[in-house]
């Protein structure tokens, strides 16, 4: 599986962000550039394993 990097668009459990910083085992993710982040009331930005996302662009 191909790691993502920064400035790339994942998508993970039904949610998209723009990856923000790359770890050994995780990526720090914003979740802002979702549409309806606002009405979903999320937090800003969420840790995800490399495991569980796919890479969208």
């Amino acid at each position: 599986m191909k790691r993502a990097e920064v400035g790339n668009i994942i998508e993970f459990r039904g949610l998209q962000g723009i990856v923000e910083k790359v770890n050994e085992n995780s990526v720090i993710v914003d979740l802002t550039y979702m549409n309806n982040y606002r009405d979903l009331e999320l937090e800003q930005r969420t840790v995800v394993n490399h495991k569980n996302y796919k890479i969208i662009k």
